[in-house]
């Protein structure tokens, strides 16, 4: 990710699957995962949040 500190301005590939938040002039990628959801909370406007939580299958194991 090629970032410009002083344009404020970023160059993203649109070959890679990501989400990305800007918040006060801040980047930050939200990197994908295989399972899960992602939940993003706002507040006056801006994202505030993010939460994360992931699904686990039962396939019998003993432990999770």
């Amino acid at each position: 990710m090629k970032i410009d500190v002083e344009k404020m301005t970023a160059e993203i590939s649109l070959m890679e699957n990501s989400l990305y938040i800007v918040k006060d002039g801040y980047l930050t990628k939200v990197t994908p995962r295989k399972f899960g959801e992602d939940t993003f909370i706002w507040k006056d406007g801006r994202i505030h949040d993010v939460i994360r939580s992931q699904r686990t299958r039962l396939n019998g194991q003993e432990e999770i």
